[in-house]
C-alpha cells in the first residue's frame, strides 16, 4: 500500500482498445459515445487490435487519429488482429492467411509506430515488457505491457492455454508488487470482463495469477468485445464489484468516467468515491470500442488515479 509519506499526483487516463481502424464519429453525432474528440488526458492507453487485419493504410489512419488526441503520452500495444506487428507469425502464417496476393513490408509497419511522426505525436509503441515514464505533471509510473493472448483462430500474438508467459519462468514475467502501477495487455485475465456472448469465460488463468501477484493500480485490456466495462477488485477482502454506469451520462460525456483519486469532487463517476488503495485494490477496464458485431458503439474510458511523484519509492 502507499506509505503515509508518499506524495501523489492526480493523473488522468483515456483508455481505448479494439478500434479495428474505426474512425471517430463526428462531434455532432450525439447518438455515439465514440465520437470526436477523444477525452483529453495526461496519458492515452490503447490495448491493441488497432486494425482489422494489419494493413499499412490502417495503421496510418490510426496514427492520424491518435495524433489528434489531447494527451501528453499515448501508449499503444498490438493485438491479435494487428498481424503485421508480429513479424515471426506474419512470415510463417499471417501473410499466407490474410495477405495472399501481396505482403506488407514489416519494416514500414514498424517504422509507422516507432518513427519520427509517431514520436512527434507523443505515441509510444510497446512490445512485451516493462517501461517507466515520467510526466510533465510530476508523476511517474511503471507499466507492464503485452500484446499476447491465448491462441485464437490462428491469429497473431497467440500462445497455448497451458503456456504461462506471465509468471516467474516466463521470458518477460510480470514483476510482483509494488513494482508495477499499470498493466496493459490485449487479453483479459480469467473471470474478469472476459465473458463472450455464448457465456464462456475465456480470459487467461496465468494472467490472473500474475495480476494477483502484481496488484497494479490499473489493468487495461480488450479483445473480448462483449466484456466492455470496469471492475474494482479488493485483493485483501477478496471482493469485486462491476462499476455501475449511467448510460445517458456516458453518451453525454463521450466516455465512461471513473475517479478513484483522492481528489474526487465529481458528481458523475462510476462506483465508489473512495480512492483506490495501491497494493490492496486494482481497477480493471475492458476498453473494447467495438461490440461483438464490429460496430464502434462502446465508449472510451476516462479514469483518474493517484500516481507517485517521480523519484519516490513506495512500499
Amino acid at each position: 500500500m502507499t506509505s503515509e509519506g508518499t506524495k501523489t499526483i492526480k493523473t488522468r487516463f483515456c483508455i481505448i482498445s479494439d478500434t479495428h481502424t474505426a474512425k471517430l464519429w463526428p462531434s455532432s453525432d450525439k447518438s455515439h459515445a465514440y465520437r470526436s474528440p477523444l477525452p483529453s488526458a495526461d496519458v492515452l492507453l490503447h490495448a491493441g487490435d488497432i486494425t482489422m487485419i494489419g494493413y499499412v493504410s490502417e495503421y496510418k489512419s490510426m496514427i492520424d487519429m491518435l495524433a489528434q488526441a489531447d494527451a501528453e503520452l499515448k501508449i499503444v500495444i498490438a493485438g491479435n488482429h494487428d498481424v503485421t506487428l508480429d513479424g515471426p507469425y506474419y512470415e510463417k502464417i499471417g501473410k499466407r492467411k490474410f495477405h495472399r496476393n501481396f505482403g506488407e513490408d514489416l519494416k514500414v509497419v514498424r517504422d509507422i509506430w516507432t518513427g519520427q511522426e509517431a514520436k512527434k505525436a507523443g505515441i509510444v509503441y510497446l512490445d512485451e515488457g516493462v517501461r517507466t515514464f515520467k510526466l510533465s505533471n510530476g508523476a511517474s509510473f511503471t507499466i507492464y505491457a503485452s500484446p499476447y493472448q491465448p491462441e485464437f483462430c490462428n491469429f497473431a500474438f497467440g500462445y497455448r492455454r497451458d503456456e504461462d508467459r506471465f509468471n516467474q519462468k516466463a521470458q518477460n514475467p510480470v514483476p510482483g508488487w509494488p513494482n508495477i502501477d499499470i498493466m496493459l495487455t490485449h487479453g483479459p485475465p480469467a473471470g474478469i470482463l472476459d465473458e463472450t456472448r455464448h457465456g464462456d469465460k475465456v480470459g487467461c488463468e496465468h494472467l490472473l495469477r500474475a495480476t494477483r501477484r502484481c496488484r497494479p493500480r490499473l489493468h487495461c485490456f480488450g479483445h473480448i468485445h462483449e466484456g466492455w466495462g470496469a471492475q474494482r477488485t479488493n485483493w485483501v477482502k477478496e471482493h469485486s464489484e462491476i462499476l455501475p454506469l449511467d448510460r445517458q451520462q456516458v453518451l453525454s460525456d463521450c466516455c465512461a468516467y471513473v475517479n478513484l483519486s483522492k481528489d474526487n469532487k465529481t458528481e458523475f463517476t462510476a462506483g465508489s468515491r473512495d480512492p483506490l488503495t495501491f497494493g490492496e485494490e486494482t481497477l480493471f477496464v475492458n476498453a473494447a470500442i467495438m461490440d461483438v458485431d464490429y460496430k464502434p458503439v462502446n465508449a472510451p474510458w476516462r479514469v483518474d488515479l493517484d500516481l507517485p511523484v517521480a523519484g519516490q519509492a513506495e512500499g
